[in-house]
């Protein structure tokens, strides 16, 4: 089954990578089931953001809390390459933990989708929802 995201969770990823250059961005992707309907921005709190990201801890906390309440659930995280292609890096392999969350990735114009398999980074096909 393919992937489907909003047009506006898609723009708002580009957004915030476009303002975060030349560091990365990152956030959360919220959804149900396989349809991501927001992009959360979040700090990237990495001591080397040119080069690495990491969420918010806290950004990560609220989402959850939020889903046990009724909100949207956390399909996965996304994230810029400022200087590389919209595909899992080295880093990103060795960071992966095989919980099938989505992470989204920007670079070079163009975004792909990759589902964090068990057996390492798997490119997601996806629709987008305009409505």
């Amino acid at each position: 089954m393919a992937l489907v995201v909003t047009r506006q969770a898609i723009d708002r990823i580009f957004a915030e990578a476009a303002a975060a250059h030349p560091l990365e961005c990152c956030g959360l992707l919220l959804g149900e089931g396989d349809r991501i309907g927001e992009a959360r921005p979040a700090a990237n709190v990495h001591f080397d953001p040119k080069r690495f990201f990491e969420i918010d801890p806290q950004t990560l906390i609220d989402a959850h809390r939020s889903a046990r309440s009724g909100g949207p659930l956390l399909i996965g995280y996304y994230h810029s390459h400022p200087l590389g292609p919209p595909e899992p890096s080295a880093t990103d392999r060795a960071h992966g933990t095989g919980d099938g969350k989505v992470w989204a990735i920007v670079g070079e114009g163009r975004i792909a989708f990759w589902r964090d398999a068990k057996e390492g980074f798997e490119l997601l096909s996806y629709s987008v929802d305009h409505g």
